[in-house]
């Protein structure tokens, strides 16, 4: 079988973390990745994340060196780009016209070519700004968001006070390090968004060329990266304080269900479930199926933000129940109990899982630098088109041969014969016409389909009548706009009908149950296939399949065993686990699946045929500690790590308390660091102890120790200015971005920020779109969804005429709603009721 992508030619300027990841994706579907390194190779090769990201993130392409100043190799490079499909660069703005290969230049020669730039600000007053991850995550406030405010991010962003100020909470108690401020994640997030932007928009911009016959330019960038993962806690909403909108989930003070065992091994249990936990611990042995009777406590808590007092009220009982067992026993009895509890794994633990092994999920190979090791695997499985990554990362120039052969082949037999004007029209967004179906939960299912909804999708979101009490709280405006919800009980004969028709109109569908309720509600996929057999059906796990995939799971379990939470906290440096409220642990597994369905539609507008595909969690968790590599008997092999304050993964590349606020710092090059020794005379920096990297690195904790007493005596602005001033790439960790964000007009222009009027929420602000599509731009048509607001209009296009659509609704089948009437509660509120207390509700 051929794999997904298979065909296809992309050629690879990039390097850093994005760019390279979006290249290895492809390539992982079977592209043909062109690495394309400058004279003396990749500048990133040995700096940071990447010196062990590159094994991951560089496999399976192949590898030339060009010199794009050197006529020749313009040459070359120039064949090459006329007969690729694809291309990925990652210069700074004005760097690809002087070199004579920007997308304008590019088109001319190949209409069909999808050009996708990923720099560090965009054209924005930011552009001449450094782009290490540090400090874009700095400049664009992001590391302020990690663990959120103890006022709840939503009132944060509304600039409203704490609404409970006197009450404190223990530093112990809340995750992160016991301090205030900023806080550096042991993970590129920053890049993550800008990758996973990137790889979505160039998948849309594929099966758009299916029809016209032309590629285009996608833009996006490491600033809309950062913003791109701010999607649940940069919300502005007028009515901040409505009951259940904000939720303590995403507040600092609240205690986030991590516990230390008897055998100092870290869980989590998320949701902290008190009444097992409390129960289960109640004896001398742990208890699987305890006596409930014993203790009176909630199975569940509630998300609104008074709930930070149950929270940590619980938290302190808990936490001494569980230190009486070892960390084996409580994964073992939250198995048998359903329980959604998992074990802080490294991240080595993770990449020499048997299960994920067997899977695909981690992948083993032999690598000449490192000998055997293992590293993330597949993320996506396509049934029908199955992909594996292949080969290892090649050396510099190692095919350089080979291809500049090709192109002297490609060079004599001319251009490929290409369409002068569109072959059709484009249309208004890359996805009008196709139709998406999502029975998602939570986040990690419906954030995929919001994508693609973003994207022009028309995407139905079927919602049960108990759903109305979710789509208030904010957590769920996260994943839920450019949608339509169709209410219906599926349990119902009448309802499943509904269901049928609305497959046979369908294109894809979404969704993250287990899957033996699908099949218990029939919507599993051999179910709907027999009713559309060119259907593509995406399910998204939490688990990869195998011993726990029945087991419930969420971003935090995920993230758990992947190792995410252990490296975010800095455990390996005396730091605790932290669930960071930034990562793409439940977005980036509906983004991998939006990936997945993209490629699938490409697939099945060349072949007609549908498919089976799925992600998880695990996945997508694993591809944001990517950078980590292991051996076969879970050592580790030597890479950054943050310190257990959460301040840096070293003296030279972290954050520094000034005076007033806080500074990031990076000087990795040896250039970088002599600019430092200049601008810091009073420092003594010229020391022998820190006269190479190497002793830099032996002697990190004392160099550190020097520049925090030196930085704290000035402001951060007079050290900004003056480090600035002197080439050392630095920012000042901006607090206050989040509320700025959404006026202002730079972040308006891109189309970064969004606005609705919303019936529950009012003049509402959240995250747009992270990216810009020359020929096909997304588009965000609707807000957040309010229950039912689709079923009327959806069952018309369906055939049902309004006497049948009124008696399914008194029936309760169905649910509806338009703009005017109360807000849904439930099948016996508006939702349903009866057609005279819907007119009374409407005549009120």
């Amino acid at each position: 079988m051929q794999e997904i992508l298979s065909g296809l030619r992309v050629l690879d300027l990039s390097w850093g973390i994005a760019g390279p990841l979006t290249g290895m994706l492809l390539c992982d579907h079977g592209a043909d990745v062109i690495r394309i390194e400058p004279p003396g190779g990749d500048p990133m090769a040995d700096i940071g994340r990447c010196k062990l990201g590159y094994k991951t993130w560089q496999r399976g392409k192949r590898s030339i060196e060009l010199d794009l100043k050197n006529p020749e190799d313009l040459d070359v490079f120039m064949t090459l780009a006329a007969h690729a499909d694809i291309l990925v660069e990652g210069f700074s703005i004005g760097v690809t016209e002087r070199l004579g290969i920007d997308y304008e230049t590019l088109r001319e020669i190949n209409p069909r070519l999808i050009y996708a730039s990923i720099d560090g600000y965009r054209d924005t007053s930011h552009r001449e700004r450094p782009t290490y991850d540090l400090l874009v995550s700095a400049r664009m406030g992001l590391q302020w968001e990690h663990r959120s405010w103890p006022e709840t991010s939503i009132y944060r962003m509304s600039k409203a006070p704490d609404p409970y100020p006197d009450f404190e909470v223990d530093r112990n108690s809340q995750q992160g390090p016991p301090r205030d401020g900023p806080i550096v994640a042991g993970v590129p997030t920053a890049s993550l968004g800008a990758f996973y932007t990137a790889m979505t928009t160039i998948c849309a911009a594929l099966y758009v060329r299916e029809d016209t016959g032309r590629g285009q330019h996608i833009q996006t960038s490491m600033m809309q990266g950062s913003i791109f993962a701010t999607q649940a806690v940069w919300q502005r909403a007028e009515h901040y304080d409505k009951p259940g909108f904000a939720t303590w989930i995403y507040g600092q003070k609240a205690p986030k269900g991590h516990f230390k065992c008897a055998d100092g091994r870290w869980i989590h249990n998320w949701v902290p479930n008190p009444r097992f936990m409390l129960n289960a611990a109640e004896g001398d042995t742990l208890n699987s199926s305890p006596d409930f009777s014993l203790h009176d406590d909630p199975d569940r808590l509630g998300t609104g933000a008074e709930e930070t007092f149950v929270v940590t009220y619980y938290n302190e009982q808990i936490a001494e129940k569980v230190v009486k067992f070892d960390s084996a026993e409580w994964v073992k009895a939250g198995a048998i109990a359903d329980i959604p509890l998992q074990l802080v794994r490294t991240p080595e633990e993770g990449l020499t899982d048997p299960v994920y092994m067997d899977y695909g999920a981690v992948r083993e190979v032999e690598d000449p630098e490192l000998g055997t090791i293992r590293q993330a695997g597949r993320f996506i499985e396509f049934q029908s088109t199955p992909t594996e990554p292949r080969g290892i990362a090649p050396f510099p120039n190692q095919h350089g041969e080979e291809i500049r052969a090709e192109a002297a082949r490609l060079a004599a037999a001319g251009n490929p014969t290409v369409p002068a004007t569109a072959t059709a029209p484009a249309p208004a967004a890359p996805l009008d016409g196709v139709r998406v179906v999502d029975f998602g939960l939570a986040v990690a299912g419906p954030y995929g389909t919001q994508m693609l909804g973003d994207l022009g999708a028309d995407v139905i979101k079927v919602n049960a009548f108990h759903d109305a009490y979710w789509l208030r709280n904010h957590i769920a405006f996260t994943c839920n706009r450019s949608k339509r919800s169709l209410c219906v009980d599926l349990k119902n004969p009448k309802g499943y009908e509904v269901i049928r028709s609305l497959i046979g109109t369908t294109d894809a569908v979404q969704h993250n149950m287990r899957y033996e309720a699908t099949k218990r509600l029939g919507v599993d996929y051999e179910s709907l296939k027999a009713i559309k057999p060119d259907l593509i059906y995406c399910h998204t796990m939490g688990f990869v399949p195998g011993p726990r995939e029945n087991l419930p799971g969420n971003e935090q379990t995920g993230a758990c065993l992947a190792g995410v939470e252990y490296e975010d906290g800095g455990i390996a440096n005396g730091g605790r686990p932290i669930w960071n409220m930034t990562m793409f642990g439940d977005t980036g597994t509906g983004l991998l699946s939006a990936i997945g369905i993209l490629n699938a539609l490409y697939h099945r507008k060349r072949t007609g045929e549908g498919q089976f595909l799925r992600t998880s969690i695990v996945n997508a968790q694993l591809l944001t500690a990517s950078h980590i590599l292991a051996r076969p008997d879970g050592s580790g092999i030597d890479r950054p790590r943050i310190d257990g304050m959460q301040q840096g993964f070293s003296a030279l590349y972290g954050l520094y308390r000034t005076a007033d606020r806080w500074l990031a710092l990076a000087a990795l090059t040896e250039a970088e660091w002599n600019k430092l020794k200049a601008a810091l005379p009073q420092a003594s920096l010229d020391d022998d102890r820190f006269a190479s990297p190497e002793l830099r690195t032996a002697n990190d904790a004392d160099l550190r120790a020097r520049l925090e007493g030196i930085l704290r005596e000035k402001s951060a602005a007079d050290w900004f200015t003056m480090l600035d001033g002197a080439g050392v790439p630095c920012e000042i960790s901006d607090e206050t971005m989040g509320q700025r964000v959404h006026d202002d007009p730079e972040i308006a222009k891109l189309g970064l920020t969004a606005r609705f009027d919303h019936p529950f929420a009012g003049k509402f602000d959240q995250v747009g779109l992270a990216y810009e599509m020359s020929e096909t731009p997304g588009r965000i048509e609707h807000g957040p969804i309010v229950l039912g607001n689709g079923t009327t209009d959806l069952l018309g296009e369906l055939g049902y005429s309004n006497s049948e659509i009124e008696k399914l609704a008194d029936d309760n089948v169905i649910g509806t709603w338009s703009p005017g009437e109360p807000l849904p509660e439930g099948p016996r509120h508006v939702m349903g009721a009866s057609k005279a207390a819907k007119q009374a509700a409407k005549a009120e």
